[in-house]
């Protein structure tokens, strides 16, 4: 059977619970993996105030802290929650680290992967690649690095 966006599930960095992509089901997701120390980290303010505009509208952004980048994110838990939601203000949800390349990468990614080619083919190429995904779970766009969160706004709003 093909996999879909919401047969995913991950572990939520607080409270250590597993989240069912299904929990997302009729929103309007975004998908990127953050790195505590990376140059693209100050992104994460702007990812929150993407957040904060268009929650209620039906935006849901999800950040999957990664260390396959120049041992950027390679703290535990404690030190990524630390990092992001003490110096960031991040309050959208936050998962635990994986691996987003490689043999050890999350099925999502893989999935992701899948779904949108970047400039380097199906890889990751480094912290901060974001992925648009519509209502229906559905990958739209995918990002790279170097687009800040304010520059997704008008995609976000096609979609909203």
């Amino acid at each position: 059977m093909k996999k879909k966006f919401y047969d995913f599930s991950a572990m939520a960095l607080r409270g250590k619970r597993e989240i069912n992509m299904s929990e997302y089901q009729g929103k309007v997701v975004l998908i990127v993996n953050t790195a505590s120390k990376c140059g693209f980290t100050p992104q994460l303010e702007g990812l929150e105030a993407l957040w904060k505009k268009y929650q209620e509208r039906g935006l849901v952004i999800i950040g999957f802290p990664c260390n396959q980048f120049g041992n950027q994110e390679p703290g535990d838990d404690a030190s990524i929650e630390g990092g992001c939601m003490l110096n960031y203000g991040v309050t959208f949800q936050m998962m635990s680290k994986i691996d987003v390349n490689g043999a050890n990468e999350h099925p999502l990614y893989t999935w992701l992967k899948s779904q949108k080619r970047g400039c380097f083919g199906k890889k990751i190429g480094w912290n901060f690649v974001k992925f648009l995904i519509d209502r229906e779970g559905n990958v739209v766009k995918r990002f790279p690095s170097t687009t800040k969160p304010e520059k997704l706004e008008k995609d976000i709003e096609k979609l909203l």
